[in-house]
This record gives structure tokens, sequence and C-alpha cells, in this order.
């Protein structure tokens, strides 16, 4: 059981990072110094299916960490 868990993580995780990469990010480099001001970006389309999938999968992928834990 605790091989099956730790290879599904392991997907998720690498899937998840995939996701992560795969979203655009309209800003650039200043918001992450600070500079990316007070705009709101709605979400259309793809990308609010991929901004949705990878909320998704970041919830199973932590419910799948906090269960390995009670797996002996």
């Amino acid at each position: 059981m605790k091989q099956i868990l730790m290879t599904i993580e392991v997907i998720l995780g690498s899937l998840l990072a995939l996701l992560i990469l795969l979203q655009h990010r309209a800003s650039g480099l200043s918001a992450a110094f600070g500079g990316g001001g007070t705009t709101y970006v709605q979400r259309r389309g793809a990308e609010k299916v991929l901004f949705r999938v990878t909320i998704w999968i970041a919830v199973v992928f932590f419910v799948i960490a906090a269960g390995l834990m009670y797996v002996k």
C-alpha cells in the first residue's frame, strides 16, 4: 500500500511542477521584487482550467502526503 501511495505521490509531484511551470505570468521579473502593481487578471478558457487543475492536484498531493504518515 505504501509503495503505491509513494508512486502516486511522485507522479503527482512531477505533474504539479509541470503545471506550475506551464502557467502564464503576465507580470515578469519585476513582480518578484515587489514592482508588480495591483492589477487583477481574469483567467479564461484553457488558462482557467489549468489553474483549477493545478489547485486540485496540489490538494490531492498534500492529502496523500498526510496519509503517508499514517500508513505503516
